[in-house]
């Protein structure tokens, strides 16, 4: 999309090489190929209004995906509702306050790995699990991977960054909690079709200052969380570090920051319900809606 006037180019159409065929093309074909693109884009030529396409993920298969869990306060304030929320199903009572976060948190970045297989794109409707009837969201900016790389250090890990874009983790919080109880997990709390939301575009690492960004989540318009990006205990740049240890990253790789504090309906103690429209913005990077079909979870529970 062209910045100054959000027109769309149609690259493929106007250029047949391979590496402006997709976008995990594009970022194979590494620095070269996309200063091609960005010269293509300052040329002259047709384009699309933004309304005339459909919209998809901008990288429908990611190569790979991780999830990390970065920031304090979802990890403090999540972990207690979940017991309000345990409890309110009959588990042992939650306590009075917050428990301590494990230190292992503390010592190094921890993450799970997604379904890449799940990935809806702007304007995706999610048909909601029938195992499930805790629907949530989570908040979180996600990095792209534009170089491979092993064991690399944490002064080279913003090289190894393409871009960045907005992930909404979708959350089956009742077959999450139940399945972690193992331990393992999570798995079908976060693996269904359309559970995992991209975009609505992936914005070079360049073009913004991702330790800095505002973020929010809304409902149906309804602003429900609001959090920063300045709030990560761990930075994308010491992600990749901790992946990378004797383990290559490759180009297409996605890296999730995990919720921002506040970021998901766990947290504010309301969850979402059949026919709810949920976007997250994300300052520099635009703003990605999807709706949940839900036929069987009419009434929205809250703590």
């Amino acid at each position: 999309m062209l910045a100054h006037d959000r027109s769309v180019i149609d690259v493929a159409e106007r250029d047949g090489r391979p590496e402006f065929q997709s976008m995990q093309a594009l970022i194979e074909a590494g620095p070269a190929a996309l200063a091609d693109l960005r010269a293509l884009a300052d040329s002259p030529g047709p384009t699309l209004a933004p309304g005339s396409v459909r919209w998809l993920a901008p990288l429908p298969r990611p190569a790979q995906m991780r999830d990390f869990l970065v920031f304090e306060e979802h990890m403090r304030t999540a972990g207690w509702n979940g017991a309000k929320l345990r409890a309110k199903w009959g588990g042992p009572s939650a306590p009075p306050e917050p428990q301590p976060i494990p230190p292992v948190w503390y010592e190094q970045p921890i993450y799970y790995k997604c379904n890449r297989f799940a990935v809806a794109g702007p304007g995706a409707c999610v048909k909601w699990p029938n195992y499930s009837s805790v629907i949530d969201y989570e908040l979180e900016i996600a990095c792209v991977i534009g170089a491979s790389g092993r064991d690399i250090s944490e002064n080279d890990a913003p090289k190894h960054i393409f871009g960045y874009t907005i992930f909404n983790d979708l959350t089956a919080r009742d077959a999450q909690f139940k399945e972690m109880q193992g331990p393992l997990g999570p798995a079908k709390g976060k693996d269904f079709d359309n559970a995992n939301i991209l975009g609505p575009v992936i914005v070079t690492a360049d073009a913004v200052d991702v330790g800095n960004l505002a973020m929010r989540a809304k409902v149906n318009g309804e602003l429900w969380s609001e959090g920063s990006s300045s709030t990560m205990h761990w930075s994308f740049a010491q992600m990749i570090v901790h992946v990378s240890r004797s383990e290559t990253l490759y180009p297409g790789e996605i890296l999730g920051s995990g919720t921002v504090g506040g970021g998901c309906g766990l947290e504010l103690g309301r969850f979402l319900k059949d026919g709810d429209e949920v976007t997250l913005e994300v300052e520099g990077i635009g703003a990605v809606s999807a709706r949940i079909d839900a036929p069987h979870v009419q009434e929205r529970l809250s703590l």
